[in-house]
């Protein structure tokens, strides 16, 4: 494939082809290797939650129990976040602007382009 013969708008529908294989790939990678890392924990006993620590520790027996305390009352729920930047290709795919930037996100600025041509209020980002 000689990609200086494509047009800018071939070349970006590659560049989405190319990211969603690569994230499916990602998450396909990513699932074997949780497979195989509880097997290999089950294998020795454990879970992998165990391994990594995230499991409780077991009290001892001999602790005192607490008295059955009162419920708890309900805590507010967090409001869903707002998507704020919205893929210039494909709007269904967006970002709150909270946490790691996405990979879209990230050659969007490497070319030079302002992330405010991004934002989901913005007439067209593209």
């Amino acid at each position: 494939m000689e990609l200086s013969t494509l047009s800018l708008s071939d070349l970006r529908k590659l560049q989405s082809k190319v990211e969603t294989e690569i994230r499916r790939r990602s998450d396909t990678a990513k699932k074997d290797l949780l497979k195989r890392m509880q097997k290999l924990a089950a294998e020795h006993g454990m879970s992998l939650n165990e391994v990594i620590g995230q499991e409780a520790a077991e009290k001892p027996a001999s602790a005192p129990r607490k008295a059955a305390a009162k419920p708890a009352a309900k805590k507010a729920t967090k409001p869903a976040s707002v998507i704020k930047f919205r893929h210039p290709e494909n709007a269904a795919i967006g970002w709150t602007g909270h946490g790691r930037k996405p990979q879209w996100v990230i050659d969007w600025l490497a070319a030079g382009k302002p992330l405010d041509a991004l934002r989901a209020d913005a007439p067209t980002a593209a």
